[in-house]
């Protein structure tokens, strides 16, 4: 196992009446792609989030190749076993989609856009120049850039068309299959959850 949660429970200190988590325990291996399904507020992104080292577990604990994610050393969690891909995309508008590639890490930026289908003509344009399909590819170059195994996708297609949709999916399918990276991916889209290798559903516990 690459990432595993082991009886992690999570609630905010603001409701502790409220559990959002309830004594999780699952394992992710390099080479899948993991599609994690729940209603809205069944808490999704937020074990998402705990994966990715934005929050610490109120109870259990967030292992990495088998050793324990602690809080002091989150940021370097973040920093170098983590890819983040956000709905939003999170990209820097004011910078170039080469430019944005380089900030995820010291990936060939043209090599990677190029293998995503952005062509040598989008390289040096203005992101606010892009579709939201090509944006949300740069995101995912951008996270490809860095050395990480784990790729962290919260709704990755919420804000695309059915065929771009499409094109993201094959692509974090391939990022899993041909670079063998473990792809997580928070989704309502039920075509997303059945192109993957397995499902999670959340709802106060998560299960495959």
């Amino acid at each position: 196992m690459i990432l595993e949660a082991k009886n992690v429970s999570f609630f905010y200190k603001s409701q502790k009446d409220k559990l959002i988590l309830d004594n999780v325990n699952y394992g992710f291996e390099c080479g899948k792609m993991y599609a994690i399904l729940g209603p809205s507020g069944s808490g999704k992104t937020t074990f998402l989030s705990l994966l990715a080292g934005l929050d610490t577990p109120v109870k259990g604990q967030i292992y990495y190749n088998r050793k324990p994610v602690i809080a002091k050393k989150l940021t370097e969690h973040r920093r170098h076993n983590i890819s983040l891909v956000f709905q939003s995309y999170n990209l820097i508008d004011y910078l170039t989609p080469i430019e944005n590639v380089k900030l995820g890490g010291k990936g060939n930026p043209e090599a990677l856009l190029d293998s995503i289908g952005i062509g040598k003509e989008f390289w040096k344009r203005s992101i606010l120049q892009l579709s939201g399909g090509q944006q949300q590819r740069v995101a995912i170059a951008r996270a490809l850039a860095s050395d990480a195994k784990v790729v962290l996708a919260d709704e990755p297609t919420g804000n695309l068309d059915e065929a771009t949709a499409w094109d993201v999916i094959d692509l974090l399918k391939r990022i899993a299959h041909e670079e063998n990276k473990c792809v997580i991916v928070v989704t309502h889209s039920k075509e997303l959850a059945d192109e993957a290798d397995a499902t999670i559903h959340i709802g106060n516990r998560a299960e495959d």
